[in-house]
């Protein structure tokens, strides 16, 4: 033991960190011993949650109990814990029930503080409660019972603490050594709101976040069911993180289901089988759906949320780039049909999205490239974002955490800005429908290739982005340098940006066809998302056919 003490009991920082830390646990989990020893590291002053009540009441807890009713006693302890918050920095120990009660967790949730919940086992807890039968939860009852009931009462509740710490049977130095580096090296999730009101919701984004899923949707999810909708490959590598994460805060799983890889999933045919396999899991209109995947199976999972028992709560944990900078956010949800994508489809918002920027680690190269392309889109529309991604686009790409985190913080921003002014794309001119740049064309790309993987959502709407701004060059909204910035911009990622550059033929007419028929078309007249530089772009309808035609023919494609 003392070998292992030495190793990892090195100082921690002398500067006080600029949140309080908070512990919660069981009646023996250490907190006041833990807490003395952190205070005393983090030179930060020590309160004890129980000691301050005693003091504030002028009798003894058990007293209070006896007396007054725990009611009475919660109601105490609420107030006094909320003063003590308030106080500035320090490290608090709390009493085992305080984090139990609704009202004192959501004070503490909602305060500048990290909490660490300090977990041990039955035997331990055992251990240590002994001699504490004068307690008013042990009085004249048997310790193991109580603890047991305790725990299966308490344990899905603490588990919505920032940070878990188990601390079994190491020294007392050991423990107070990784709460402390826990705590100072923990960094909430961004949080976005996506203020729609009784629709709104929260993005959040960060490392991390499936691990945490029950927690952070336990005031999101309050009753406790649901149903997962996942490929076969993103399950591979992150469903058990996120059954973990759910289970431990209490959350049952109704229903696992699978559906393949790639965008032929969001056919009729895998809508039905997702709608039958929730709807054997006996739902009601509590259970929520989570959609864990890309923007397919968010596009899917999310259609199914909102025609089931007419509207499930849904959830979106995006594992691609793509999905945590567009789709994930603004509520579209859809599957595609032969004469073109999404065509069927709901708005549908969900009560939170978890954009866990770990999973981007595990992306391969080509779908963290095709994510880029709702970036760049974003960058054009927002402005400032643009010369962002031309300086910082080879970093994300690297994969470099940092730029990540940026790129999906900035374009969930303009995301929701969008969407809350103009939710259901209604406004005649601009609005949401401003998304759209690029996916005219990129959407047709898709059509005619069938869905099969030959283009990824992504990489059509790189080539929709190019002829964009092609097509606003030729019609002499934007000056002859930005179709060759974009293009650029596109190829130094490593996205194809011109059609000549594939190695299978279009046809012009076919293409041009299916932007007739597609959704954003009106009374079969083309709609095409154009601008005349970074962040100032608009809707055009007055686009000629045959100038069209002519651009993709110059392109590379047939007649």
């Amino acid at each position: 033991m003392s070998r292992n003490l030495a190793q990892q009991d090195q100082p921690l920082p002398s500067i006080p960190p600029a949140r309080s830390i908070v512990l919660v646990g069981m009646p023996g989990a250490g907190k006041t011993s833990i807490g003395k020893r952190l205070a005393a590291r983090l030179r930060l002053p020590f309160l004890d949650a129980d000691t301050e009540i005693e003091a504030a009441a002028g009798i003894p807890i058990t007293d209070i109990f006896s007396r007054y009713g725990e009611p009475h006693f919660r109601d105490g302890e609420r107030r006094v814990i909320g003063r003590l918050i308030a106080q500035g920095p320090l490290v608090l120990a709390t009493g085992g029930g305080a984090f139990a009660d609704p009202g004192t967790r959501a004070a503490i949730k909602a305060a500048p503080v990290t909490t660490i919940w300090l977990r041990c086992s039955m035997p331990v807890l055992l251990r240590r409660v002994a001699g504490r039968e004068h307690r008013p939860l042990f009085l004249h009852q048997d310790p193991q019972a109580v603890l047991a009931r305790l725990a299966a009462a308490r344990h899905p509740l603490f588990a919505e603490a920032d940070i878990v710490i188990d601390c079994n049977d190491e020294h007392p130095e050991v423990t107070t050594r990784r709460v402390g580096q826990a705590g100072l090296n923990h960094r909430p999730p961004t949080r976005l709101p996506v203020p729609l009101g009784r629709r709104g919701y929260d993005v959040l984004i960060g490392p991390g976040l499936l691990g945490r899923a029950g927690a952070l949707l336990a005031d999101a999810l309050p009753a406790r069911r649901v149903a997962i909708v996942s490929d076969e490959a993103v399950a591979a590598l992150h469903l058990a993180t996120l059954r973990v994460g759910l289970e431990e805060a209490g959350f049952a799983i109704a229903a696992e289901i699978l559906v393949p890889p790639g965008e032929a999933a969001k056919s009729m045919a895998q809508y039905q089988r997702v709608v039958e396999a929730i709807l054997g899991a006996r739902p009601d209109r509590r259970l929520a759906v989570l959609a864990l995947g890309g923007g397919v199976v968010g596009g899917l999972a999310g259609f199914a949320a909102a025609t089931i028992l007419r509207g499930l709560p849904f959830v979106q944990c995006p594992t691609t780039l793509l999905a945590q900078v567009d789709s994930s956010v603004g509520g579209k949800t859809g599957i595609n049909t032969r004469q073109g994508k999404n065509l069927l489809g709901a708005f549908h918002q969900p009560r939170a999205v978890l954009a866990d920027t770990a999973t981007l680690a595990t992306l391969p190269l080509r779908e963290l490239r095709a994510g880029w392309a709702e970036v760049a889109k974003h960058g054009l529309l927002q402005g400032p974002l643009w010369e962002w991604c031309e300086a910082n686009g080879p970093a994300a790409m690297a994969g470099d955490p940092a730029a990540l985190t940026h790129a999906v913080l900035e374009s969930a921003r303009l995301k929701s800005s969008v969407v809350v002014a103009d939710e259901f794309e209604e406004a005649v001119d601009g609005g949401r429908a401003l998304l759209n740049l690029g996916h005219t064309f990129g959407h047709a790309l898709e059509a005619e290739c069938g869905y099969d993987g030959t283009l990824l959502h992504g990489e059509a709407v790189a080539l929709g982005l190019g002829l964009a701004a092609m097509l606003s060059a030729r019609l002499g909204h934007c000056s002859q340098e930005w179709p060759g910035r974009v293009i650029s911009h596109l190829q130094a990622i490593g996205l194809p940006a011109r059609l000549r550059d594939l190695p299978r033929g279009f046809s012009a007419a076919t293409l041009v066809g299916r932007m007739r028929a597609d959704k954003k078309a009106r009374d079969g007249a083309l709609r095409f998302v154009l601008f005349a530089e970074a962040g100032r772009a608009f809707t055009a309808d007055d686009v000629d056919a045959a100038l069209v035609e002519t651009l993709l023919r110059d392109e590379g494609c047939t007649a």
